[in-house]
């Protein structure tokens, strides 16, 4: 008995403290099931909460009143792996704020009122494995390198926003991507989906919905048809188009063209004019030695 005692009461101080100290960095309004869990969903929260614990490896904030992250969140939080934002209000996302999650493998940031996903939003979150950014009304662009570095990211949601068009390089930069949800956006079946039509084809696998769950309008009468119907023939019409980018091409080289033209033209009448007073002073001179 004598020895239980002896052996048991330094345990027993140490389980104290353990659970003194968690209970002690525990943000109020929150639980914390365990050492490495921030649990503050449905807490009607309208900033972060205070006093996260540093080591904090899963970060539940879902339903509450958030409404934007601080640039420098993620910078002391090495650790975490797991963030809840979802159904939230927020608005945007501060450059940077998410550049310094490279532990992070999930992220929800659906439900919430994002306008765009600018480039390098993600910086080097090359663990991330599923991107929520579904059911956002108000997401209507995501530019080129929005999701440059996620060299992991297998699952990506992007259903029910207010998107119209991708530009497939978008989708290039994800050579790990193994399901992507897009269904339930405005698409408009124009030349600029082309692109983005023809990658579906080639990636249905890849659609849970498959091309039957994703519909778009047509431009002349705005009638909505499921993707399945179309073809790549439907677009024939978009063959030989110059986009933007070609056109600009064009111009810059047109532009060139001419810059060379006019220093060319330049140099040979100089040249013709040298040319043309060397001959006239040499048939001055044999006139005078005449």
């Amino acid at each position: 008995m004598f020895s239980c005692v002896r052996w048991c009461q330094p345990f027993l101080a140490l389980l104290s403290s353990t659970l003194l100290s968690w209970g002690y960095n525990c943000p109020s309004s929150c639980l914390c099931p365990d050492h490495h869990t921030v649990d503050c969903t449905s807490q009607g929260l309208t900033r972060l909460p205070d006093s996260i614990p540093l080591d904090v490896r899963r970060l539940l904030l879902s339903n509450n009143w958030i409404p934007w992250i601080p640039s420098d969140f993620l910078v002391l939080y090495s650790d975490l792996v797991y963030l809840d934002l979802r159904n939230n209000s927020l608005t945007k996302l501060e450059p940077g704020t998410l550049s310094t999650s490279s532990r992070l493998v999930y992220l929800d940031l659906g439900s919430n009122n994002l306008t765009e996903i600018p480039s390098g939003t993600f910086g080097e979150s090359r663990s991330l494995i599923k991107l929520r950014l579904g059911n956002n009304p108000y997401l209507n662009m995501v530019s080129k390198d929005a999701f440059a570095g996620l060299t992991s990211l297998r699952e990506l949601e992007l259903e029910r926003n207010s998107l119209s068009g991708l530009d497939i390089e978008v989708l290039s930069e994800l050579p790990s991507l193994r399901v992507i949800r897009l269904e339930g956006n405005p698409w408009v079946c124009n030349c600029n989906f082309a692109k983005l039509f023809l990658w579906l084809l080639e990636n249905r696998h890849k659609l849970p919905t498959g091309l039957e769950g994703m519909e778009c309008s047509l431009p002349g009468d705005g009638r909505q048809v499921s993707l399945s119907v179309l073809s790549e023939d439907s677009f024939r019409e978009c063959r030989g188009l110059l986009t933007l980018t070609d056109y600009l091409i064009v111009i810059f080289s047109g532009i060139c063209i001419s810059v060379v033209a006019i220093i060319a033209s330049f140099f040979l009448a100089s040249t013709i004019h040298c040319f043309q007073r060397l001959k006239s002073k040499r048939t001055d001179e044999e006139e005078a030695e005449d």
